[in-house]
C-alpha cells in the first residue's frame, strides 16, 4: 500500500517517501480528485498503543482542527484502516527550517525577522484559540515554496481547558533545549509564556547557529536555563539583543508578552540594513561553550553515565505523552486483557531500581537485572497458569524523569491484576509520580 504509485482509500496516489520516524513514515501523495499535493503520515496502531500515544494523535487532531491560519500546516483529513492512521496534511514543499540552518551555518538577520515575524503571528493566533504548542523548534516549522514558515507537529499541545485549578499546565513535556525554565521546575507553568520562551530559543539559533544554552550534560544544561545563562554573539544587533534578552527571562512573569513583543522595535522595522554577504560562525564560538546547531539534531538526551543497569533513552519530543488518565484504545482494536502498565517517576533510575528491589523482597518475588534496561521479577511458585512473570522496563526522558512500563510476560493474568492493584502499586507510590490510564488523575 506504501509503495509508489498505490492508491489509498481511492482516493490518493501515493508518491516518494518524504521522512520516517519511530511511529510510521510521511508519504508525497497526490488527490486524484482535485490533483493537489499532500503529505501523508501514516502511522501503525500497534505501535501507537504499545507506547501509550493515543492521546498525543487524538490531542494533535483536535488542535490542528482548531486553527487554520497562513502560517501553520492544514489538517485536510484523518482516516484509518484495521492497522493504520493516516494524517492527509498540507504538503509544504520547502522541507524544515532546521535544514536550511544546517546547510548555511546562520541566517542574516533580515531572513530571520521575517521567519521570527511568521513564528509569532502563527503563535500569537494558536493562543487566541486557547493552543499552546510546547514543542517549538526548527525541526517543527517547515518552509513552503515560497519561503514562508509554516508551523507543524501539534503532537505535544495542550488547550485551554487542560489547565487546572490554579490555571496552570503541570504536564512536562517539549525538546530539553528549547523547553522554558518553569516547565523543568514542574510547579506549573502558563502555556501561552513557555511558547514564547521557546520562540526566543529558535530566533537565537537562526542568528547564531547554535543553542544559547549549552552544557556537557542535561542538567548542566537545565541549570543555565534556569538562570538564564547565555551570551548573545557579537554580530548580533543591539535591537535584536535587547528583545532577546526579554524574552528568554527566566521569570515568566516578567518574561514579554507575545503583544510587546509585536511592538517591540526589532520586530517591527527589523535589523535596519540587511548583509549581502553569508557570515560563517566566529572562531570564538570556542569560548562560547557554543556548538552549531546541526550538532543537536534528533539527539538523544546527554546524560551522566552514573546508573549500574542500563536505561533506555527516549526523544522527549517523539515518544512522550506524560498526561495521564486516558485510554484510548477503543478508538482503534479492543484487546482482550490488559497486560501492561506505566508510571512516570521524578526519581534517578537507581532510586527506582532499588524501590524495585524492596518490592520484591517484601513480596518474595525473585528479581534479577539485564544490561538492556529491562528489571525482570517472578514469582517463587506456580500459579493457575504458570509462574507469575513481569518486566519492568525504564525509559529516561532526562536525567530525573522517568516512563516506567510493566508488562506482565508469564503466568496468570488475574494473579497479575490482584498482585498489581493489591501490592505492588500501594508499595511504589513513593516513586511514583503518576499512573497512566487513571481515571482519577488530572487530565491534560
Amino acid at each position: 500500500m506504501e509503495s509508489r504509485g498505490k492508491i489509498l482509500m481511492k482516493r490518493y496516489e501515493l508518491g516518494r517517501l518524504l521522512g520516517k520516524g519511530t511511529f510510521g513514515k510521511v508519504h508525497y501523495a497526490r488527490n486524484l480528485e482535485s490533483n493537489h499535493s499532500v503529505a501523508i503520515k501514516m502511522m501503525d496502531k500497534d505501535k501507537v498503543l504499545k507506547v501509550g500515544l493515543s492521546e498525543q494523535i487524538r490531542r494533535e487532531i483536535t488542535t490542528m482542527r482548531l486553527v487554520a491560519h497562513k502560517n501553520i500546516v492544514e489538517l485536510h483529513e484523518v482516516m484509518a484502516t484495521r492497522n493504520k492512521i493516516y494524517f492527509v496534511m498540507e504538503y509544504v514543499k520547502g522541507g524544515e527550517l532546521f535544514d536550511k540552518i544546517e546547510k548555511s551555518g546562520k541566517l542574516t538577520e533580515a531572513v530571520a525577522h521575517k521567519y521570527f515575524q511568521q513564528l509569532i503571528s502563527a503563535v500569537d493566533y494558536c493562543h487566541s484559540r486557547g493552543v499552546y504548542h510546547r514543542d517549538l523548534k526548527p525541526e517543527n516549522l517547515l518552509l513552503d515554496e515560497d519561503e514562508n514558515l509554516k508551523v507543524s507537529d501539534f503532537g505535544l499541545s495542550a488547550l485551554s481547558e487542560s489547565k487546572r485549578q490554579d490555571g496552570l499546565l503541570h504536564t512536562t513535556c517539549g525538546t530539553p533545549a528549547y523547553v522554558a525554565p518553569e516547565v523543568i521546575s514542574k510547579t506549573g507553568y502558563d502555556g501561552a509564556k513557555s511558547d514564547i520562551w521557546s520562540c526566543g530559543v529558535v530566533l537565537f539559533v537562526l542568528v547564531a547557529g547554535y543553542l544559547p544554552f549549552q552544557g556537557p550534560n542535561l542538567m548542566e544544561m537545565y541549570r543555565k536555563i534556569q538562570n538564564g545563562d547565555f551570551r548573545c554573539p557579537s554580530w548580533f544587533s543591539h535591537k535584536l539583543k535587547k528583545l532577546l534578552y526579554k524574552i528568554l527571562d527566566p521569570n515568566p512573569n516578567t518574561r514579554i508578552s507575545v503583544q510587546k513583543i509585536k511592538e517591540s522595535t526589532w520586530f517591527r522595522k527589523g535589523p535596519g540594513e540587511t548583509r549581502t554577504v553569508k557570515e560563517k560562525i566566529p572562531s570564538e564560538n570556542a569560548t562560547t561553550n557554543a556548538a552549531p546547531a546541526l550538532a543537536m539534531r534528533r539527539k538523544k538526551n546527554v546524560h551522566e553515565d552514573v546508573k549500574a543497569l542500563a536505561v533506555t533513552n527516549l526523544n522527549a519530543f517523539e515518544i512522550i505523552s506524560f498526561s495521564t488518565g486516558f485510554d484510548l484504545s477503543g478508538l482503534f482494536i479492543r484487546k482482550e486483557c490488559k497486560k501492561e502498565t506505566r508510571f512516570t517517576s521524578d526519581k534517578p533510575a537507581t532510586t527506582i531500581i532499588s524501590k524495585l528491589e524492596d518490592v520484591a523482597k517484601a513480596l518474595n518475588l525473585r528479581i534479577r537485572k539485564k544490561d538492556n534496561g529491562v528489571v525482570k521479577i517472578q514469582g517463587r511458585k506456580e500459579g493457575r497458569n504458570g509462574v507469575l512473570q513481569f518486566d519492568t522496563e525504564i525509559f529516561e526522558i532526562t536525567a530525573s524523569y522517568h516512563l516506567i512500563e510493566m508488562k506482565q510476560t508469564g503466568g496468570d493474568s488475574l494473579e497479575y491484576q490482584k498482585l498489581l492493584e493489591e501490592d505492588i502499586r500501594p508499595a511504589l507510590k513513593d516513586i511514583v509520580w503518576a499512573w497512566h490510564g487513571d481515571d482519577q488523575q488530572q487530565k491534560e
